[in-house]
């Protein structure tokens, strides 16, 4: 019988990887202060929605390459959109 283990992962392969899980973490625990204190539910819902249907469909296209563009294009947005949340948290904070 075969071991047919997946390759391993190169170090930016496990940055990007790395990178979109902790965004993801964010976005969750974000989900759930929201639904707790009932602001920006329709964001934070938002949010883990597109994270979780851009992540799937980047890695699909990119045959499971997480140093792909596409990959990377989809953390970026991700690390684009937590800046106008900490942004909008912040304006109302002050």
């Amino acid at each position: 019988m075969t071991d047919s283990a997946p390759p391993a992962l190169t170090a930016a392969q496990k940055g990007w990887a790395l990178g979109a899980a902790a965004l993801f973490l964010i976005a969750v625990t974000f989900l759930g202060f929201a639904l707790s204190q009932q602001v920006l539910v329709a964001f934070a819902i938002g949010w883990v929605a597109l994270q979780i249907f851009g992540y799937v469909g980047a890695i699909k296209f990119a045959n499971g390459d997480f140093a792909h563009p596409l990959f990377k294009s989809q953390v970026m947005l991700h690390i684009v959109a937590f800046g106008l949340l900490v942004l909008a948290v912040t304006r109302a904070t002050s």
